[in-house]
């Protein structure tokens, strides 16, 4: 690129030069990972680089990456994340001990490399994955926890041979990229399972686990469930993640420990402990069942599927508050059969439009509410659905946010 790019710049290239499946949806989506082998070629296999982990599924796969990070970094490792989509800042995507990428490192790898992202035509998500493993590379990271973006099979992630796999459940959730059933998506994540390298399934049901042990087998990768692993157990853990749905998640956490710690990775009790009571100040991690303020009290939580959403609505009725003020913000892809039965009909609803091409208009959602019995009013943007939401609500009420990750990108 003959003139440099200025951190802002080097965003705004990235965002409109190239597509970007959490803005624009499908036409974002690559049925096959040659432009990322490639890519990496180009750069001369940052990808073989640093040790690693691989974690697909989906629900729970950034908690349990945020997790894992949090254990290794407490037991001393220096510390990759890799995770999507990001929240206020696009460098939260990238991180070593916590600390998110220098501004400097991607201007720098976007003036590097950009006429070859450009005519080789990289998605967004193609080249902050080469992004991510240059830097962790560079760094000499000791090993870099790395969640797919969607699916599994076809993420540019999968170009890793990890220390161990890890999917962490199947839900109906991107259907029309990886299949309309659950057999099928669970193929899709399978497909991370590597030659010989262990795999812990974090849920499994009667259409999935056939898929898990078919792919494990032809794979010969050892398969750990984590539902029936009893190996790995400690009596004291003071989680700091507080979603009810976390529980669920530190149980694939502990069976994948038990295996690194089988395969010679040092990572003692009191890492452990430590690494799970400290996972937010360690990592960063933002969104998941987050208190933002008290009086009136404001939770945002990113959930946006039904098996996310059924966590979470479940988890609000054992909140304690006089009246209950959900901001309700969707992508236009979201089947809203599915999660709109979910929400409790005696909330009032501020319904408003994440501010992205994909999100849903505020007055679809409405109306689409409506046979529901959620009742509402439609606001333009999100922040004037959360202002008004803190103005009506007394300090003994509850303030929800949620239904889209941008929503609470927006609020947070």
């Amino acid at each position: 690129m003959s003139n440099k790019l200025t951190y802002k710049e080097t965003l705004e290239w990235m965002f409109a030069q190239l597509p970007m499946y959490q803005k624009i949806g499908g036409a974002a989506y690559k049925k096959d990972l040659q432009a990322t082998l490639d890519m990496m070629k180009y750069l001369n296999h940052p990808e073989v680089g640093f040790k690693s982990i691989l974690v697909a599924g989906t629900n729970g796969k950034g908690s349990v990456s945020h997790m894992l990070a949090s254990i290794f970094q407490e037991a001393g490792y220096k510390t990759g994340l890799y995770t999507s989509p990001h929240l206020r800042d696009f460098r939260e995507r990238i991180k070593i001990n916590g600390k998110m990428i220098p501004e400097s490192e991607v201007t720098n790898f976007i003036n590097a490399h950009a006429s070859f992202l450009k005519s080789e035509k990289l998605s967004f998500f193609e080249m902050t994955v080469g992004l991510a493993f240059e830097y962790f590379r560079k760094e000499k990271v000791a090993v870099a926890i790395i969640e797919t973006g969607m699916g599994g099979r076809l993420d540019s992630t999968n170009v890793i041979r990890p220390e161990v796999s890890v999917i962490t459940n199947i839900g109906l959730d991107h259907t029309q990229f990886l299949g309309n059933s659950p057999a099928e998506i669970a193929a899709e994540k399978a497909g991370i399972i590597k030659y010989k390298i262990p795999v812990v399934i974090g849920e499994e049901n009667e259409e999935t686990l056939p898929v898990f042990i078919k792919t494990a087998n032809a794979q010969e990768a050892p398969l750990i469930l984590a539902e029936k692993d009893e190996t790995y157990k400690i009596n004291e853990i003071t989680l700091d993640l507080k979603g009810d749905y976390q529980q669920k998640n530190l149980k694939t956490v502990l069976s994948t420990i038990k295996i690194l710690q089988d395969l010679n990775w040092k990572l003692p009790e009191v890492a452990v402990v430590n690494g799970l009571s400290h996972v937010v100040r360690n990592t960063g991690l933002l969104g998941r069942w987050q208190q933002l303020q008290d009086c009136p009290k404001v939770i945002c939580d990113t959930g946006h599927n039904k098996e996310g959403l059924k966590w979470v609505v479940n988890q609000l009725r054992k909140e304690k508050y006089d009246k209950l003020h959900i901001v309700l913000g969707v992508v236009s892809d979201k089947d809203l059969n599915q999660i709109l039965p979910l929400f409790p009909k005696d909330a009032i609803y501020y319904f408003c439009k994440p501010d992205i091409p994909r999100g849903m208009s505020a007055e679809l959602l409405k109306d689409a509410a409506r046979p529901f019995a959620l009742e509402g009013k439609a606001y333009a943007t999100v922040q004037e659905a959360y202002q008004n939401a803190l103005k009506k609500a007394a300090p003994e009420d509850l303030v929800f946010v949620g239904g889209s990750t941008f929503v609470v990108a927006e609020v947070i």
